[in-house]
C-alpha cells in the first residue's frame, strides 16, 4: 500500500546529528530503507521535517520503519495512506457504481 510518512524531528536532537555529520548518512540510509517514490525536506512549526511516499509491503514493517527514527532523533511519525490521481479516480468510479447499484 502507497504511504505518506511524515517525519517531524525534534530541534535539539537534529542540531546533534547535523553536528556529528550524520544528517546526510541517515538520508541516505532512510533513501536506502523505504525506496520512496518521493522524499521532500520542509520546515514545519519551526522543526525540520520530511515527507516520504513509498510502498508498505506489510504491516509489519511499520515497526521496522519507525523505531530506528525514535531511538536516533526523537521524532514525530504520522503514517497515513494515499493514493495517486489515478487511484482516486478508480476508487471513485468503483464508488459510483457500488451506489448506483445500491439504489436499484
Amino acid at each position: 500500500m502507497r504511504m505518506l510518512l511524515k517525519v517531524v524531528l525534534d530541534t535539539e536532537a537534529a542540531n546533534e546529528i547535523f553536528r556529528s555529520g550524520a544528517a546526510a548518512e541517515a538520508l541516505d540510509r532512510i533513501q536506502e530503507a523505504l525506496q520512496p517514490e518521493a522524499l521532500y525536506g520542509f520546515v514545519e512549526d519551526g522543526e525540520r521535517a520530511f515527507f516520504a511516499v513509498f510502498d508498505l509491503a506489510d504491516p509489519s514493517e511499520i515497526p521496522v520503519i519507525s523505531e530506528p527514527l525514535y531511538q536516533r532523533a526523537n521524532v514525530k511519525i504520522t503514517l497515513t495512506p494515499c493514493m495517486t490521481l489515478e487511484d482516486v479516480k478508480k476508487g471513485m468510479e468503483e464508488a459510483a457504481r457500488r451506489m448506483a447499484a445500491m439504489q436499484r
